[in-house]
């Protein structure tokens, strides 16, 4: 596994490669610590003996940079442009991929500004709808994260189901990769559009999308809750369906086996 990084859209960014073959891109989730090796380690190690994984930090994420928030919004639609410039940049077109929480919402965004640019589409845990109205109990963790390492164990118990235990590297990985002035910045600015409910996009939009979807949920996921889930499989036309159980929002680390399987499955058959 390599990391790299790349001028996307102006925008040094940093991605993990490894692999060869058809690409697939995975995109993290939003919250306290996320990255791409953080969310992805395991699964880049699965797909990457048949493809070529690039799994990107977001804009104000890991190691890509994190502009000033007193000039730089960042709302999901600047997500989705620098998503779109680091394709372009990386020279991908009609690329699968996968998306967790607001990196689905950032493939959703890119599969509706520049449908040219997706193929196949696994949306885990995905933002995108206001289902619940309000941000959960468990997605209050991340929102109201206070740069400690007790509060960073309770992000992490919030993003997943009762009984998973993070290992203290976890925990610590997740702490430090935020722990300076310029992070924190960012996830205060992202954090204050989440609460304004800027992930979220139209279910008529929603309806616009024909690219092959396959939609994954934790059935104990607190902050994406299955009837989010369940009213994407109504929106999205050409979409199919995978319930993981006893699993929270972390479906590729709380049952890697299960995650992976299924979407290998989807990624190879007929469609």
């Amino acid at each position: 596994m390599h990391s790299k990084f790349i001028q996307a859209g102006g925008v040094r960014t940093h991605y993990l490669e490894a692999g060869e073959g058809d690409p697939l891109v995975l995109v993290h989730g939003g919250g306290a610590g996320a990255d791409s090796r953080g969310n992805w380690g395991a699964t880049i190690a699965h797909f990457s003996r048949t493809r070529r994984v690039i799994a990107p930090d977001m804009i104000g994420f890991g190691l890509t940079d994190k502009p000033d928030p007193a000039g730089y919004l960042y709302d999901q639609s600047g997500r989705n442009r620098h998503m779109a410039d680091f394709l372009d940049a990386m020279g991908l077109v009609g690329v699968d991929i996968v998306g967790n929480s607001m990196g689905g919402a950032t493939a959703i965004g890119v599969a509706l500004d520049r449908p040219d640019l997706i193929g196949r589409m696994v949306l885990m845990g995905s933002a995108g709808l206001p289902i619940p109205e309000k941000p959960s109990p468990q997605l209050m963790h991340n929102l109201q994260y206070d740069f400690t390492v007790e509060g960073m164990r309770r992000v992490i118990g919030g993003l997943t189901a009762p009984g998973f235990v993070p290992t203290d590297e976890m925990v610590r990985y997740r702490f430090d990769i935020v722990d300076d002035p310029a992070s924190r910045a960012a996830l205060a600015a992202i954090n204050a559009e989440t609460r304004k409910g800027t992930l979220n996009y139209a279910e008529e939009q929603l309806r616009t999308i024909k690219q092959p979807v396959l939609v994954v949920n934790g059935k104990e996921d607190g902050v994406s809750i299955l009837p989010r889930a369940y009213r994407f499989l109504e929106l999205l036309e050409n979409s199919w369906g995978y319930i993981v159980p006893h699993c929270g929002h972390w479906a590729m680390i709380e049952a890697p086996d299960d995650f992976n399987a299924a979407v290998e499955r989807f990624l190879t058959r007929e469609v």
